[in-house]
């Protein structure tokens, strides 16, 4: 019997340990852990605190696709016949225009020159 435990324990981590790994915000457990400690803290509420974290995760996940579903489409305006997911695309997009996660345009105006360059003035 411990032998068959094993064998299913092992291949349950073989098979979790395979899968990819996305760089996606955490979702409901992740902040659905932290508002069970935060409600636990704060007066022994760890279910409620539990249910808000789950919220805010899933909105905040939620609104992490919904930006990079409007890079991808962006992406494919730019490039045309691009293949891949949503998700490439996205980083793709961040690559070519040096956008950070979470802001859909650089923070540098397109006139001013970016930090450490000096900026040449006319004589």
């Amino acid at each position: 019997m411990k032998k068959y435990l094993m064998l299913a324990a092992a291949a349950g981590l073989l098979a979790t340990s395979i899968t990819t790994a996305e760089a996606e915000p955490g979702g409901c457990l992740k902040y659905g852990a932290a508002g069970a400690v935060g409600g636990h803290v704060a007066n022994h509420h760890g279910v409620l605190g539990a249910m808000g974290g789950c919220v805010t995760g899933m909105y905040v996940r939620h609104r992490y696709r919904k930006e990079a579903r409007a890079k991808a489409a962006l992406y494919d305006k730019e490039h045309p016949g691009a293949k891949g997911t949503y998700i490439e695309k996205a980083t793709a997009y961040d690559v070519e225009h040096s956008t950070t996660p979470g802001q859909m345009n650089s923070t540098t105006q397109p006139g001013t020159p970016a930090q450490g360059t000096p900026a040449t003035q006319p004589q």
